[in-house]
């Protein structure tokens, strides 16, 4: 399932990162979003939402939670 299928409030593993860009995984690898890795979705808003990745928080929109399985 995708991150944007993700229940609120509960812990999921990063199965797969499916993105085309290397800065985009450049990117996401400095917020610490990567295989293996522990993700929360916080809430989900009209086209992004919110998650919890190690101590932060980022708002991510629908495509790139998309492009995340978890």
């Amino acid at each position: 399932m995708t991150l944007w299928e993700a229940e609120e409030g509960k812990e999921y593993t990063i199965r797969q990162i499916d993105t085309d860009d290397e800065e985009l995984d450049a990117f996401l690898l400095s917020l610490g979003c990567y295989t293996g890795e522990t993700i929360a979705v916080v809430s989900h808003l009209k086209n992004s939402c919110v998650v919890s990745i190690k101590d932060g928080r980022y708002n991510i929109d629908k495509q790139l939670a998309q492009a995340i399985r978890v």
